[in-house]
């Protein structure tokens, strides 16, 4: 009876525990019931079962046709058992047909089983979605020291995040990344479990951060009780002092460290005793400072060894981040490209050339070898090279790693085999291959990028160079943003910074920037709705400068149309006729709000994201736009105040 009593609370809240954590959560826009949206809905979940058992424990797919499209995903953790995974996938998706009767994403993540579906694609979102969360606890208190209870956990908790995290594509089938389980000893009695997960979709440094996050909110809600788990769209922790979920089969345990106790009363020793022991210590000693002795001749290899390769550092206000990122010979970089040959050159701009490139493995890159004469120094490439290394995303050029010899300074960048975007827009003849839907997914896509720069990266990152040319496309034409070497990081709670050396293309820069020198998140906005502006015009922001009679430039050409209610005009004609007018209105009403005088009438990001995704989100009625000039004498004199154009810095590249 005695030990039914004792199972009997940790049985319940294990009940307790799987309950809370099957909830679904159910979040977002509404559909129509028997809707198309819910027919695809309600047919892909009845499968999800069967298909993640058959493909390895993970399974993501997609239905339908936009928008009534949508995404899926399904797993389990690794070692579970066919059945299991069948048995808890399967309950879990009819659990989200009876909970989420028609939100447009949902998910559940019970122990051994994940899933979600959502009308926007995961990948493609751009977003390291934080909430909505779950948490959940065993209310009883835990029964040891809280500050050992406390260092032993959090010791678990980072060792288990770092295993989970530093999986990678290569060293892992894709359903079993970003997922680790762990012990440690409490005491001689109690062993702390621990498991924590990520879905295979997002990014090794946005794993690590979702579950540090994670982490950091359950110890605020939760600290000191008995068990508990902390649940996240892409993201999930769940410990205890019991195994749970199979997932600790595999797993040894170390014995706890426990202090000697100490010696009490009287020894009585003899002579022959104390020589035995003069001698221990004497040959304790000796080995202690041997090993002590290796121990330093190899940290000063090490450092010696580490020194031979350079650390990337850039500054960010008071702080200094380093990375390693993977570093090329100079050799390598000079026969992938021919040694520079003129003909693999792709592109030129102020701070060198940029070289298409193919290693010994067959991978195409881009190099860009900055001049050695040019603008950007040390600092605008450690600049890059730390940003790009650290950023990950569909919509962000991806950096392969860098070239430090000498006065070389190199990036090695993914190709991006369809050039930039200004070499689509701005020619005649090969503007008409941009239609609409073109068009509208390449604004959607650099809203994204924009996004997690601003917002969902473990940075805060402001670009202050997005322009046209900035922004390549791939082969099914999907934008990247690139060119990271004036991008400045945030601190936490930071939100405007200013600088007497103004970088960047006049045109795209907002007003704040250009004259003052004051930048922030929405100066990146300004540069977005100048983006849009020629996006949908096929204009560059400076083609209306030398008409007489209108005179200023696209944003006032813009203007002038909304005003007049006559605003599709601005639509580029080698789009024809078939476009979507109440898109068309949409982008151009959100470009005109983007760049407003006023910083603060600018919308952020996540609202711009709202106003592209959602036809009932309300947008306001834009004032006169910042840079709307009548004609350029206006134009010139707007430019003479404090911080004029003499301080500017032009970094307009050509096309990659």
């Amino acid at each position: 009876m005695k030990l039914k009593t004792l199972f009997l609370p940790i049985f319940l809240f294990f009940l307790i525990n799987l309950d809370t954590l099957s909830a679904q959560t159910c979040f977002n826009g509404y559909f129509e019931p028997n809707s198309t949206f819910d027919l695809n809905r309600r047919r892909v979940l009845s499968n999800i079962a069967s298909n993640v058992t058959t493909h390895n424990g993970f399974y993501n797919t997609s239905i339908g046709q936009n928008p009534n499209q949508l995404f899926i995903i399904g797993m389990c953790i690794p070692g579970t058992e066919p059945e299991a995974c069948s048995k808890c996938i399967k309950g879990s998706s009819d659990g989200l047909l009876r909970s989420c009767p028609n939100q447009t994403v949902g998910y559940v993540w019970p122990d051994c089983c994940m899933v979600r579906y959502s009308n926007i694609s995961f990948s493609g979102s751009g977003s390291l979605i934080m909430e909505p969360s779950k948490s959940v606890s065993n209310p009883a208190p835990i029964d040891v020291d809280l500050t050992l209870f406390d260092r032993v956990w959090e010791e678990l908790m980072s060792r288990t995040i770092t295993a989970a995290s530093s999986i990678t594509h290569e060293s892992s089938s894709f359903g079993h990344k970003y997922y680790a389980s762990d012990v440690a000893s409490l005491t001689t009695f109690q062993t702390i479990y621990a498991m924590v997960q990520c879905t295979p979709d997002v990014s090794s440094g946005d794993c690590e951060y979702c579950l540090k996050k994670t982490v950091v909110d359950y110890k605020k809600c939760c600290r000191g009780n008995k068990g508990g788990a902390f649940v996240r769209p892409f993201c999930f922790i769940r410990w205890d002092l019991y195994p749970f979920a199979g997932a600790f089969e595999n797993v040894t345990l170390s014995p706890p460290v426990l202090p000697q106790p100490p010696v009490s009363g009287r020894t009585n020793t003899t002579g022959k005793d104390k020589k035995k022991n003069s001698t221990g210590i004497i040959v304790a000693v000796t080995i202690s400072t041997v090993v002590i002795l290796v121990l330093l001749l190899v940290g000063f290899a090490v450092c010696r060894r580490k020194k031979s390769y350079q650390t990337v550092e850039v500054q960010a206000g008071d702080q200094i981040t380093s990375t390693h990122s993977m570093q090329f010979s100079f050799k390598t970089i000079q026969d992938a490209t021919d040694n520079f040959v003129e003909s693999n050159m792709i592109g030129q701009g102020g701070f060198g050339k940029v070289y298409k490139g193919t290693l010994l493995d067959g991978t195409e890159v881009a190099v860009k070898r900055l001049s050695k004469t040019s603008g950007q120094g040390a600092q605008e490439f450690k600049n890059e090279a730390v940003l790009v290394t650290k950023l990950q995303h569909r919509n962000l050029v991806r950096l392969l790693g860098f070239c430090l010899e000498g006065d070389e300074k190199i990036l090695v960048y993914e190709f991006v085999p369809n050039k930039s975007l200004d070499y689509f827009l701005f020619d005649l003849e090969k503007q008409g291959k941009l239609d609409w839907t073109r068009r509208y997914n390449i604004i959607g896509g650099i809203a994204r990028g924009i996004l997690y720069l601003h917002q969902d990266s473990r940075l805060t990152i402001i670009h202050r160079d997005l322009k046209a040319s900035n922004i390549l496309l791939d082969a099914d034409m999907n934008p990247k943003i690139a060119d990271f070497g004036m991008a400045r990081i945030f601190g936490v709670d930071q939100s405007q910074a200013s600088t007497r050396r103004i970088v960047g293309t006049y045109g795209y820069m907002s007003p704040e920037y250009a004259m003052h020198g004051y930048f922030s998140m929405k100066s990146d906005v300004y540069s977005f709705g100048i983006l849009i502006l020629e996006i949908i015009s096929g204009k560059m922001i400076r083609s209306f400068c030398h008409i007489d009679d209108s005179g200023g430039n696209l944003v006032t050409h813009a203007w002038r149309l909304w005003r007049n209610g006559s605003h599709l005009e601005l639509v580029d004609p080698a789009i024809g006729e078939s476009y979507n007018c109440i898109e068309a209105t949409r982008c151009i009403h959100m470009a005109l709000l983007c760049v407003q005088e006023d910083p603060a009438d600018r919308p952020t990001l996540p609202g711009i994201i709202m106003m592209l995704t959602s036809n009932t989100a309300t947008l306001l009625v834009p004032r006169a736009p910042g840079f709307c000039l009548s004609n350029r004498s206006e134009q010139t004199t707007s430019m003479s105040t404090p911080g004029s154009i003499n301080d500017v810095s032009i970094t307009d590249l050509e096309p990659r």
